[in-house]
């Protein structure tokens, strides 16, 4: 079982290549939601997303120099490509076909190799572990991976050392490295702390997953929260986790994702992805009950999205 311990490990590991991101108070958010509601701006992380955090620890955790195989719908990709470049590390990225442009983009400023295998996350991820076992090299998953949760762990320690009377923290969830990370240390500095997910209605796994009591494979429609998209792997070590620390995981539609961005870019200026926009979508919708006069912390957890994408929010 992973521990704060190893939180506290992962972050000394990341040094010179993770740096801290602010918390902002939202006093809009704050009037609309009955609460108080901070923002923790890790959109404004390195490579443009917390999934650096994971990334960094799982290519440093003493494992040496071997090549690496990551399979990422882009925050992931960028997190390794990041590290690597830095580490000096040799470094494969698998992206699914329907795969961001502003990611892939973003991703051919890196040394790295990019092979794009499967019409979604799903086949891509597949065809990633398969090239890692036929090449003998390391395959890093954006979640089922101790060092990745204890990286995106850090992000736990982070915001309440920033807002240590933080009572509620709002996380999106994909496959659940994140909200699992950050609810390892948040739980054992406070186990009265309430953690809640959020996920698109359009690919949500996870939730469906929770409901049956077991990991389900589920199918998907295209959503704003791409890097949110896919199913969980067959005995991810992050279902438990969620089982045990989340206490609900809510869905918002595309609709209310869309205009949660619209939302953002309007009242703080703040450009942000879908997977991002999913947390602030819950709160404008009011779909976290039990919030009124509680401390709230919102994670916006990237902000690489495509400039046709932005266009299509700000019109529809």
């Amino acid at each position: 079982m992973l521990t704060p311990a190893d939180i506290l490990t992962a972050h000394r590991r990341m040094a010179g290549i993770v740096y801290p991101t602010p918390l902002e108070y939202s006093r809009p958010l704050t009037r609309l939601a009955g609460a108080e509601v901070f923002l923790k701006l890790e959109c404004a992380q390195v490579t443009g997303s917390f999934k650096i955090r994971g990334a960094a620890s799982a290519l440093l955790s003493g494992e040496g120099r071997w090549p690496v195989v990551a399979c990422s719908a882009g925050n992931h990709a960028l997190g390794i490509a990041y590290a690597a470049a830095h580490a000096g590390i040799d470094a494969t990225l698998v992206l699914p076909e329907n795969a961001s442009p502003a990611k892939i983009q973003a991703l051919q400023r890196y040394p790295v190799n990019l092979l794009f295998l499967g019409k979604d996350y799903d086949e891509a991820e597949a065809a990633a572990m398969r090239l890692a076992h036929e090449e003998g090299q390391r395959f890093i998953s954006p979640y089922n991976h101790p060092d990745v949760i204890a990286g995106q762990g850090t992000l736990g320690r982070e915001i309440l050392d920033q807002l240590p009377n933080a009572e509620v923290l709002v996380v999106s969830v994909g496959g659940g490295g994140l909200i699992s990370g950050i609810g390892i240390w948040a739980k054992a500095i406070n186990p009265k702390l309430r953690l809640i997910g959020v996920q698109a209605e359009h690919s949500a796994a996870m939730h469906a997953s929770l409901q049956a009591g077991h990991l389900v494979q589920i199918q998907h429609r295209p959503t704003l929260a791409d890097s949110l998209a896919g199913n969980v792997e067959a005995g991810a070590m992050t279902f438990p986790l969620v089982q045990q620390l989340v206490e609900r995981i809510v869905l918002v539609s595309e609709p209310q994702i869309a205009a949660a961005m619209r939302w953002l870019l309007d009242e703080h200026h703040l450009l942000v992805e879908g997977s991002a926009a999913v947390t602030i979508a819950a709160l404008l919708e009011g779909l976290i009950p039990g919030l009124a006069r509680q401390r709230v912390v919102a994670l916006l957890c990237g902000r690489n999205v495509a400039t046709e994408t932005v266009c299509a929010v700000m019109h529809s």
